[in-house]
């Protein structure tokens, strides 16, 4: 689902912060060989990312949800000096993949890669967080906000995408559809919350921004 015309949606583009080269690099060869490469965040977001993470200046950052790393790097160029970012995927075949551009990066010190299933990683790791950006199986949604939220510094600000989910949250459901039920509840979570404070933004599919009172 577009919510503005292409048309529009490039001029958006063009008057924002250029996309790095490093980026650019990545998103090419994410085409040429990764499959879903939809998946990537993309210029706009990794932009709307990058400053939003300069804005909290985070210390320690959570990621749910790798994929090919653009989202990671761009999050990362927020971090303090010595801050960490955390990044979870569950896909093995990826990681070397991630690492290649970690490496090349200014943050390749930063970057802590875990994979594995989140649901099992998230309470091992021993953080309070600053940032936190959920972009994984739309199914864990609310179960990853409930292992999140008591591990959030207050202020932080946790992002969660593909909230809108193509328009689906607002058509009939199909039976077998089992993450639009989901985002759903998610939705209705973030927005009743009293932890939070919540703006569900129509950019791409959907972003949240939910900051901890």
């Amino acid at each position: 689902m577009n919510f503005i015309s292409e048309e529009l949606d490039q001029y958006v583009v063009r008057h924002s912060e250029d996309e790095p080269a490093l980026l650019k690099e990545l998103t090419r060869e994410t085409w040429q060989k990764v499959l879903n490469p939809r998946m990537l965040s993309g210029h706009f977001q990794g932009r709307l990312l990058s400053i939003i993470s300069k804005l909290v200046s985070p210390k320690n950052v959570l990621e749910i949800g790798t994929y090919t790393g653009y989202s990671t790097l761009c999050i990362a160029e927020g971090l303090q000096e010595n801050g960490v970012l955390y990044t979870i995927d569950k896909n093995e075949e990826l990681e070397s993949f991630q690492k290649k551009y970690f490496d090349k990066s200014d943050y390749s010190n930063q970057i802590k890669q875990l994979i594995g299933n989140a649901i099992e990683i998230i309470p091992t790791i021993d953080e309070k967080f600053d940032l936190v950006f959920i972009d994984a199986d739309k199914k864990n949604y609310p179960n990853y906000f409930n292992l999140i939220i008591d591990k959030m510094n207050k202020g932080g600000i946790i992002l969660s995408d593909n909230v809108l989910w193509s328009g689906k949250v607002v058509e009939p459901l199909d039976k077998k559809d089992k993450d639009t039920p989901a985002l759903l509840e998610y939705n209705k979570l973030l927005k009743e919350d009293p932890r939070i404070e919540t703006v569900l933004l129509p950019i791409r599919d959907g972003l949240t921004i939910s900051r901890v009172k």
